[in-house]
């Protein structure tokens, strides 16, 4: 076996990539405060092609250097849009006929193995602050709650982790 090399892997361009089909999904971010977890996602949802991600609150916006340092250039492939709060973003979202979907742990969430996203259906996926999770006012204001089964001691993981394994879990029940 061998590793690839770069010019093997069919990379698109980003004008491709903008026009290009894209996975039903909007990434919120509720008042995320590291420039790197926020670069991180960036990447992360340019590997999924999601449609759009939504900043809100204190999330920093691009372009802006520490957050260049982990998206390695996805700013510029995927759409954003930035929100005052997060409750105007799942609004808008609403509108739009999204089901709203928080990542969190909460009494009533469903576990990510057992959540079965519907056919023909968009989505749009909540991700809480680093210390908070996602807002209270938020959680009032969804349609599902899904969280990720873990089994250590901390029941914790960083969200850049999270957003890696529910969007991979998404696609895979609902694309592949």
């Amino acid at each position: 076996m061998r590793k690839l090399k770069l010019d093997e892997l069919n990379r698109v361009t980003v004008d491709e990539f903008k026009a290009g089909t894209k996975f039903p999904v909007v990434v919120v971010l509720d008042n995320v405060r590291s420039m790197h977890n926020i670069g991180s996602v960036f990447r992360t949802a340019d590997g999924f092609a999601v449609e759009q991600l939504c900043l809100c609150g204190i999330t920093a916006q691009p372009p802006h250097r520490e957050i260049e340092k982990t998206a390695l250039g996805a700013t510029q492939s995927i759409n954003w849009k930035y929100f005052d709060n997060t409750l105007l973003a799942v609004k808008e979202l609403q509108d739009k006929g999204y089901k709203i979907v928080a990542v969190e742990q909460a009494a009533e969430s469903i576990m990510l193995n057992d959540f079965m996203p519907e056919a023909n259906e968009k989505y749009a996926l909540i991700f809480g602050n680093e210390v908070n999770g996602v807002d209270e006012e938020v959680m009032k204001n969804i349609d599902a709650c899904i969280e990720i089964p873990q089994f250590g001691t901390k029941h914790s993981f960083n969200i850049v982790v999270s957003a890696g394994i529910v969007l991979w879990d998404l696609f895979s029940k609902m694309v592949v």
